[in-house]
């Protein structure tokens, strides 16, 4: 595949190395909004973005690419509050977007394991549920992607929940998510059943930024071909 990177940061450089490694060619890196110009340059040739930008700029990113016609796969978050719009432009256009909080497979992994988890406590009486979820200190968004997932997916299946909030909770029906950021730290995400008697604990910890930007690249290589929204669950099938 030949692709373009959007957001040529940490995550940017660790997607272009695993691209390389599976024999891709990246011929083009935009890191600011005014280097565009690069990508109208070369859209013809381009078989993928790939994006890792930031909240402000993501929802314009995709629709360039909507309109250009070339499949965008993004790991920004910080937007789905205009889900419904990107979706339906991207429908619309006839186009291919693949988004994801989080493109680790163990992380996805963690998902399904946090749903059954979730449906086995909620006929459970006397235990409490939180999310805790740690990043580093160049995280803009709170929570994280990942632990709005995590928290999408215990109200999913918890009937006595119906909302989440980004502090300590006083109501059994609102689900607590504590965010952190601290130093350099990859991504720590927690989910903590507490009860008078015990502790149950599901947690995943990244190691490093590997695992994101090789799920990233293995979507890029998903959608070459189709048209319409993708998710890691339509991955991992």
């Amino acid at each position: 595949m030949k692709i373009v990177i959007s957001g040529y940061g940490k995550m940017g450089k660790e997607v272009e190395a695993i691209a390389q490694k599976r024999g891709h060619q990246v011929i083009a890196k935009i890191d600011r909004s005014n280097e565009w110009d690069k990508f109208d340059a070369i859209q013809s040739q381009a078989d993928v973005v790939i994006d890792f930008s930031q909240p402000e700029v993501v929802v314009d990113n995709l629709k360039r690419c909507f309109q250009a016609g070339v499949p965008i796969v993004t790991g920004t978050t910080g937007w789905y509050g205009q889900m419904e719009e990107v979706v339906h432009n991207c429908k619309a256009q006839k186009a291919t977007l693949f988004y994801a909080p989080n493109f680790s497979i163990g992380v996805n992994i963690f998902f399904r394991a946090n749903r059954q988890l979730a449906k086995l406590m909620a006929g459970t009486e006397g235990y409490s549920v939180q999310i805790d979820e740690t990043h580093h200190i160049h995280k803009l968004d709170a929570p994280s992607g990942t632990a709005i997932q995590i928290a999408e997916g215990i109200i999913s299946q918890n009937p006595n929940i119906n909302k989440w909030v980004n502090k300590v909770s006083g109501l059994p029906s609102a689900l607590s998510i504590l965010s952190k950021r601290e130093g350099e730290v990859t991504g720590n995400h927690e989910v903590t059943y507490d009860s008078e008697v015990d502790v149950i604990t599901l947690k995943h910890e990244a190691k490093n930024r590997s695992g994101f930007a090789l799920g990233a690249v293995l979507a890029a290589e998903f959608v070459q071909g189709k048209q319409g929204v993708f998710t890691m669950d339509d991955l991992l099938k």
